[in-house]
């Protein structure tokens, strides 16, 4: 490609809005531009980048024995009614009408339009198991789009949907999948981790999330020094601690406390550390309020508590209003001891095993000193309710948890039978008998994936991109102010023998000042940069760089193309 027959239009500054690495790099880059709040025309820079993730995306399901497919973005409402998901879905399901009032949605994900693909298509168990994928356009209409295409309302993403007689051949493709979506990532040079992850909105049995890993990202994931475990912290296990309960040891005494409402405010009257306080926090439950109470170093872990048995699938905390009518004090004032018996207490393991805590004394300005459960406080029950801190012992007895900060770019789940039962989807078995087909769900966030290989390949030049994914792997720089016929010749020599062993070279013939035309070449990341210029032309040589390098070679033609060679041979 020359540059010069090229769409490129690098920029110095960009919006205020522009909050993330990614977002600000792909805007400077051309790669992206703002059409509205979410939606993003994607130029032809932006593009060559994405077709480059699809490409592989696509051979790796491909290789799995997935079948491409494409579906309707646009869906009937009565569909979403069959699954009970056009209400549960929420304010991200963009609803539109046509000219006839018929009442459709602009695809968000295509459980639904799969299922009723299969039901009518699939028949006898002959025909299964088999796993359908496309790469399509999806709409959510989040409340607050932002960071570029990281959190946009528009994307592009690879969705496959398996079904299955038996959930033991679910579990199969499930595996595959999980295989497949690890070659995937690592083709693509991204360093990723693969982690046990809470279901949400799709529903289902299992799933694993993939998260690239960047310290920009917006989930937190833990994984164990000592082995391959790995879990979103909304899912991972906090074990109970291994020593047991020191027996009380101090006399339960209530003591004043104006103004002390925050852990940090209890910490520092009493002057003991936060995990000697306890904090308790009133939430709605299904027959009234119930009371969730942790240590004060800790932090409740809402996906756990919503799955309590006491609560209606939700964790939602109480107002003042509530906390005042059946406690008789406000927040901050809150504790065990003392508490209405029609409140239930659910106690975290680790503040399970305190002793001679501190904590509200449910009235206001006073607390408790030397507070003991059983002996001063009743327990409903223990449960796993917080987030796992750094250090946790991991739950699979293997080393301690690390947190590392991760990017979501592929989510696999097992939905078990709940979409083919809500729809009716079966085939007929062996015996003749219809069977309720099992499913799997499997997407990518092919147009996420660009902007997270930038959160975690990039420097104060600009974007470095692993290979795989570089609109061109390599870049012919050309220095010719004077116009000379040899250097002319070199560079389009070059270019020739780069295209005819198979390499994507762009020549940059733009006519650009050397710092102008290195600073694009750097922002928009090229991996391997080669500059012509008189003097190389003279001595018979090049200059070349690689991108993540920081000193340039001069190297002669020979060794140019035996280096595209080694490192076709490498990736």
């Amino acid at each position: 490609m020359r540059l010069s027959q090229f769409h490129i239009a690098t920029v110095k500054e960009v919006p205020a809005d522009a909050e993330i690495v990614s977002h600000r790099l792909m805007l400077r880059a051309g790669m992206i531009r703002k059409l509205a709040a979410g939606i993003y025309t994607w130029t032809p820079l932006g593009l060559r980048v994405l077709r480059r993730v699809e490409r592989v995306v696509r051979e790796e399901m491909d290789r799995a024995g997935a079948i491409e497919m494409l579906m309707p973005s646009i869906q009937p409402k009565e569909l979403w009614e069959e699954t009970g998901r056009w209400q549960k879905f929420g304010g991200q399901l963009l609803k539109i009408r046509d000219r006839k009032d018929g009442e459709f949605c602009y695809g968000p994900t295509h459980e639904e339009v799969v299922t009723d693909f299969a039901r009518n298509e699939l028949k006898s168990y002959r025909q299964l198991p088999v796993n359908f994928y496309q790469i399509q356009t999806k709409f959510r209409d989040e409340i607050r789009p932002r960071f570029g295409v990281m959190r946009a309302r528009e994307f592009l993403m690879k969705d496959a949907y398996s079904f299955h007689l038996t959930a033991e051949c679910m579990d199969r493709t499930y595996r595959v999948m999980y295989d497949a979506y690890a070659r995937i990532f690592t083709r693509l040079g991204l360093k990723f981790r693969a982690v046990q992850a809470d279901t949400g909105a799709i529903g289902g049995n299992a799933s694993h999330e993939f998260h690239v890993l960047a310290d920009s990202g917006e989930d937190a994931i833990a994984f164990a020094s000592g082995s391959d475990y790995a879990a979103n912290v909304e899912l991972a296990e906090a074990l109970a601690p291994a020593a047991p309960r020191p027996a009380p040891a101090a006399a339960l005494e209530r003591v004043p406390t104006p103004g002390v409402r925050t852990v940090e405010d209890v910490s520092a009257h009493f002057g003991i550390p936060a995990q000697r306080v306890l904090k308790t926090i009133l939430v709605r439950g299904r027959e009234g309020l119930v009371a969730l109470c942790l240590r004060g170093d800790h932090e409740l872990n809402e996906i756990k508590a919503a799955k309590l048995p006491e609560l209606p699938g939700e964790s939602v905390l109480a107002g003042e209003a509530e906390i005042v009518a059946a406690t008789g004090t406000r927040p901050g004032f809150i504790g065990p001891v003392g508490l209405p018996e029609a409140i239930p207490v659910i106690v975290d393991r680790s503040a399970a095993a305190l002793a001679d805590f501190v904590c509200g004394g449910n009235a206001d300005d006073t607390h408790y000193r030397g507070a003991n459960w059983e002996r001063d406080a009743r327990v409903t029950r223990v449960a796993d309710l917080r987030k796992v801190v750094e250090g946790d012992p991991s739950p699979d007895g293997r080393g301690t948890l690390s947190i590392a900060r991760g990017i979501e770019v592929g989510h696999v789940f097992q939905l078990g039978q709940k979409y083919a039962e809500a729809m009716g989807a079966s085939v007929l078995d062996e015996q003749g008998k219809a069977r309720v087909m099992y499913m799997g769900c499997y997407g990518i966030g092919v147009s996420r994936i660009v902007a997270a290989a930038i959160e975690q390949n990039h420097d104060d030049a600009g974007i470095v991109w692993p290979e795989a994914m570089a609109p061109w792997r390599a870049a012919i720089c050309v220095i010719n102010p004077k116009n000379d016929a040899k250097v002319a010749e070199a560079a389009e020599g070059l270019y020739r023998d780069l295209l005819a062993r198979g390499v994507d070279v762009a020549l940059d013939d733009r006519g650009l000042r050397p710092g102008a035309m290195f600073a694009d070449i750097e922002l928009i990341g090229i991996p391997h940069r080669v500059v012509v210029s008189e003097r190389g032309v003279a001595a018979g040589t090049f200059e070349y760089r690689r991108r993540d390098e920081s000193e340039s070679r001069a190297l002669d033609r020979a060794a140019v193309l035996a280096l595209f060679e080694a490192t076709a041979a490498a990736s």
